[in-house]
């Protein structure tokens, strides 16, 4: 009855460094659990942060009509990977009358004197479009799984880290444990022992 009852923890054959594996599995476990709320406060902030910079921003962003002035040219894009941008200039009115002309982007293929729409500010100068409620969403999620990865990366590499150098200590002390019971064991006489030495 009584080794039945006998916590785990009291298991003579189980050591010191099995103990301390199951820890750190079980602190990686918490880190990884840690990482998930992490992730999804980051993501939750970043969507409401940007959905009202976002609103802020179309409250002063206004779409209007130009019209192309000259044919359209290749520029290169904002960002390194991604493809040259068409451009044309064009003219338009905003506010009111006031007259406007700007190189923008325009789909490809545009002729002279073809319409296009253009974001522009309140002064009427050309402006990026809104972000959109997909933009939002994006950045979101880009930040609450760039936060989940970095989290689970470090406690992984450190909990590794730990883990092989519970290893190599406990490969030591096997092989000094069994530098004294393998003598006795195999019947090999130990280095300076005679042959009626016990």
């Amino acid at each position: 009855m009584y080794h039945r009852t006998r916590h785990a923890a009291d298991n003579p054959v189980r050591r010191d460094a099995d103990r301390t594996r199951t820890r750190l599995h079980a602190a990686f476990a918490s880190a990884c659990l840690l990482a998930a709320i992490c992730g999804v406060m980051v993501g939750r902030a970043v969507w409401h942060d940007g959905s009202r910079a976002a609103e802020a921003t179309a409250g002063h962003r206004h779409a209007v009509t130009a019209t192309t002035t000259a044919a359209t040219a290749y520029v290169a894009a904002p960002r390194p990977a991604s493809p040259p941008l068409t451009v044309a200039p064009a003219t338009w009115h905003y506010p009111g009358h006031r007259a406007h002309t700007q190189s923008v982007p325009v789909p490809a293929g545009t002729r002279t004197g073809d319409t296009v729409e253009v974001w522009v500010d309140d002064r009427g100068d050309a402006a990026p479009a809104p972000p959109t409620t997909s933009d939002v969403a994006v950045q979101a999620v880009g930040y609450g799984t760039g936060v989940l990865s970095g989290i689970v990366l470090a406690a992984g590499a450190l909990v590794r880290v730990c883990l092989m150098t519970v290893d190599a200590r406990s490969a030591r002390a096997w092989e000094a444990e069994w530098a004294d019971v393998e003598p006795l064991w195999s019947g090999r006489l130990r280095p300076g022992q005679g042959a009626g030495d016990d």
